[in-house]
């Protein structure tokens, strides 16, 4: 049961409401969500203009921002029964629900309005089918069953895509193949996260784990398979021309690491439960470096 003081607003001063709403944008996420932006735009740029990828990161930045304001919106309730959310905005009541959806409009058409005017209306469809899918079909779903995790991959996934379009105009096999490698990316990714934070899932309802939703061998085989298939992918930037033999190397080995712990997973899956929560925990972390570093390497190796 949800303690009746949830439904208490707490007056605030304008330093804290303020901080408050900066909570409310994830800003590590939606950076990551800018950054990616960004990515897909130096990868794709001919006319490469410094304008053009600020303005792209900044409505990046606020479209993601409006993205996981709608997710805390639509999950106060089930975000107040967890021990890794229950302190955000929404279940403390530091921001009343009418006062972030105002929020989220303002800064929705906001960002929406500065990628039209700075890049194209493909872009922006894109960038609005990512925030439809993200807080409208991801969030209500992560309650139903791992289709969630399908589903949430995509609006993941968009960011380079939405750079490269920004950048070009037009969704190619370029832009498909840097999709390609986040979409997939995000399965080890959500797991891994699932994986660790499985007790406190449990609590709001949360089915994000594979299969029979358990953190067993089967789901440690899942992501051993999805991890494994971002080694080739890696390499096909290079292939298609998009980037050289550097970034083919890097993006190799950093593949092969990735997928070496996961072996660490599945060996600990036979030894007990704590091993397996520290080994999915490592996995977890190895994911958030793997992205920017092989990014990175991408950007390197065109320059």
């Amino acid at each position: 049961m949800i303690d009746s003081t949830l439904h208490t607003h707490v007056s605030l001063g304008i330093k804290d409401r303020t901080r408050a709403y900066i909570e409310l944008l994830k800003l590590r996420l939606s950076f990551l969500v800018a950054f990616s932006s960004g990515f897909g735009y130096a990868l794709g740029a001919s006319n490469f203009s410094w304008a053009t990828l600020g303005w792209l990161f900044l409505g990046g930045l606020m479209v993601s921002g409006a993205s996981v304001t709608i997710n805390q919106i639509l999950e106060k309730e089930y975000d107040a029964l967890m021990k890794r959310t229950k302190k955000r905005p929404l279940p403390t009541n530091r921001i009343s629900v009418k006062e972030a959806k105002i929020f989220t409009f303002v800064i929705g058409i906001a960002g929406l309005g500065i990628l039209a005017l700075a890049t194209n209306w493909l872009t922006v469809a894109l960038s609005l089918l990512s925030l439809v899918l993200y807080g409208f079909v991801y969030t209500p779903l992560k309650r139903v069953g791992p289709i969630a995790v399908f589903v949430g991959a995509i609006p993941g996934a968009l960011p380079p895509l939405l750079g490269w379009v920004a950048a070009t105009g037009r969704i190619d096999v370029a832009a498909l193949v840097i999709f390609g490698i986040q979409f997939i990316w995000q399965f080890p990714h959500f797991w891994a996260i699932a994986w660790v934070a499985d007790e406190d899932y449990k609590k709001a309802g949360f089915k994000l784990l594979p299969g029979g939703g358990k953190r067993d061998l089967n789901t440690a085989f899942q992501i051993m398979i999805y991890t494994l298939v971002l080694v080739p992918l890696g390499v096909l930037p290079a292939q298609f021309g998009i980037t050289g033999l550097y970034s083919a190397f890097v993006v190799t080995l950093c593949g092969a690491l990735f997928f070496s712990q996961t072996f660490f997973l599945m060996k600990q899956c036979l030894s007990g439960e704590s091993s397996a929560y520290k080994a999915a925990r490592s996995i977890m972390f190895g994911s958030f470096l793997y992205l920017p570093i092989v990014q990175i390497a991408f950007l390197l190796d065109k320059v």
